[in-house]
């Protein structure tokens, strides 16, 4: 290729896991992110503990990123394999960066245009500290042949082993500059791809997990138990971290259902609870589900997906259990469904998903995934704004209500809206019986035949109350297109990047992105699918979910889908190879 690309590549380090592949891509993404670059990066790791193949693919631009995005232009490769697995995908006039003790076939690289960048980095981490350093000379070799000034990068050196003492620091600075010069000086001119440091206000780097918690921090959740599950944990992980005096109680359970029961002992005595999990502890929490719809508390679950059945693969990412969460658990009750797309609509969901769950009195379930759960993303500093949040926390009675109160305390009351007042336990006059079978407006078992098809209405007379508050799908693009993208959740990003470039080429395309799930918001997305001249769905599954749920609702079939089900996510240019 000829000529110079400044500000526009992609960067991907890989080892086995145990190499330290992961803490050395998201500390190369905080060195950009500080010098001003528009960083997106995404993780992608095996699920043993150590050996098997790992790789972190960070993105950077000028613009803001919604995506990572193929192929690499820069491999920063630990072991052999990792070039033997990514060697496709790397861009003409690409680069790979390896420690001369790693074989490498270079005649072979060389063949399709990938440039060899061999260096001594095991050699430079002995001389100044020993052979763990290899990865800080790999990511100032990359810094140097980029011709990035390493000022960057030796700032995150210095916060992220600060703890481990100054000799520690100071001999990570010192591989760091050896590695850049000689990267600079053997290599720098002949590679094409290149990054300058923009004048640009502070930003965040963030995923989706962390935007959850955040959200749910700020819509006053202070209780979440979990069971560890792949790609959830991270969730229970970061809020028991936090410091007591955010008054969160975090509780890591033996089981899921035992989680998921003490998410709802919690909420039933008043606070805002929590659970998260995936696919597997879900399927788990299913019974308890029921429990929380026939006893309407007020419930938040986190669901990150990740492939499945079974076990499944428990580090990648799929879509897969859309139409499973609708319809999860024995019996009719109400639920609300919300996907977030992006990491402020993770953050959005956080908090709302509680406004939801106390407003309808019924489990709302945040469902993720894989590639949204751990995917890094620069933000302004503002596009987590606090001052969104709001906290309803619907017909709860406080004690000064029940004091004033005349009548009996009916906490199943039929109402025209399904909505039954309810009161946190411990007040006399708020004294209820609570059971999981059906039961009169005071919580006593009853089986009788005009009482059940009241309180079964009565529940269910939510769910269209609730269905005039979710939102419409967002159209994205112009708003007139040949061709309408349509998706949910975390695919959003891969199919927005691939409806710009759609455009920039000439073509016409815009997007329909549906994050409110159920109750499906069917009047809207039929008025704006009727309107659409060509759509295809791209999801993360094999049935084409979301389609079959269009189609359910609003009898409108898209005229095609672009599926991904091999655990690994959509990348714009599988969703052009898609419509190919």
């Amino acid at each position: 290729m000829a000529g110079t690309v400044v500000n526009d590549m992609s960067i991907l380090i890989g080892g086995d896991a145990g190499q330290g592949v992961e803490s050395s891509g998201a500390g190369l993404c905080q060195a950009f992110a500080r010098g001003g670059l528009q960083v997106f990066a995404m993780q992608d790791y095996r699920s043993r503990i150590r050996g098997g193949h790992n790789f972190y693919q960070t993105r950077l631009s000028e613009r803001p990123l919604h995506s990572h995005s193929n192929p690499v232009h820069l491999v920063l490769a630990l072991t052999e394999e990792t070039v033997t697995l990514h060697v496709d995908n790397i861009a003409e006039g690409g680069a790979v960066i390896y420690p001369e003790r790693v074989k490498v076939d270079e005649e072979a690289l060389k063949e399709r245009g990938v440039q060899c960048f061999a260096m001594p980095l095991t050699a430079i981490a002995e001389e100044h500290g020993n052979r763990i350093m290899t990865n800080t000379a790999a990511l100032a070799a990359a810094a140097g042949v980029c011709d990035w000034p390493l000022d960057s990068l030796e700032s995150v050196t210095r916060d992220n082993f600060q703890v481990k003492g100054s000799e520690v620091v100071e001999s990570n600075l010192a591989v760091a500059k050896t590695a850049y010069d000689q990267a600079q000086e053997r290599y720098a001119a002949a590679f094409p791809y290149k990054l300058k440091p923009l004048e640009a206000p502070p930003r965040m780097l963030i995923n989706g997990n962390q935007a959850i918690s955040l959200g749910a921090l700020a819509g006053g959740c202070r209780f979440i138990s979990a069971y560890p599950m792949t790609p959830a944990t991270s969730i229970i992980e970061g809020l028991s971290a936090l410091p007591r005096d955010l008054g969160i109680v975090t509780k890591h359970a033996e089981d899921e259902i035992a989680a998921v029961c003490m998410a709802i002992g919690a909420s039933y005595a008043g606070a805002r609870a929590m659970t998260a999990t995936s696919g597997g502890g879900f399927s788990l929490m299913t019974e308890a589900l029921g429990l929380a719809g026939m006893t309407e508390v007020p419930l938040v679950v986190v669901e990150a997906q990740r492939g499945g059945p079974s076990t499944g693969l428990p580090t990648r990412t799929e879509q897969g259990d859309l139409l499973f969460v609708i319809n999860a658990s024995q019996g009719e009750f109400p639920r609300v469904v919300l996907a977030p797309g992006t990491v402020e609509e993770c953050f959005e969901a956080g908090w709302r998903a509680f406004n939801l769950a106390e407003r309808y009195q019924c489990p709302v379930i945040i469902l993720s995934d894989q590639f949204l759960a751990s995917s890094l993303r620069s933000l302004d500093m503002g596009a987590i704004d606090f001052s969104t949040v709001s906290i309803d926390r619907g017909q709860f009675l406080s004690a000064e209500d029940l004091d004033g109160m005349e009548d009996d305390y009916r906490r199943f009351a039929f109402t025209d809206s399904g909505i039954s007042p309810r009161a946190a336990p411990g007040h006399a006059k708020g004294v209820c019986a609570v059971t999981s079978d059906e039961h009169d407006e005071y919580g006593q078992i009853t089986e009788e035949i005009t009482n059940r098809r009241r309180m079964m209405d009565k529940r269910m007379r939510k769910l269209a109350t609730a269905a005039e508050e979710m939102r419409p799908p967002r159209r994205h693009g112009p708003e007139q297109a040949d061709l309408t993208l349509v998706c949910w959740g975390s695919s959003y990003g891969p199919c927005r990047e691939a409806m710009n470039l759609l455009n920039s080429n000439g073509g016409s395309a815009n997007l329909l992105h549906f994050s409110d799930l159920w109750p499906f918001p069917e009047d809207e997305a039929a008025r704006m699918l009727k309107a659409c001249r060509h759509t295809g769905a791209g999801e993360q599954n094999h049935t084409s979910q979301l389609a079959r749920l269009i189609r359910m609702a609003t009898g409108i079939s898209v005229d095609r889908t672009i599926n991904k089900y091999d655990g690994r996510p959509f990348s714009p240019e599988d969703i052009l190879a898609g419509l190919a």
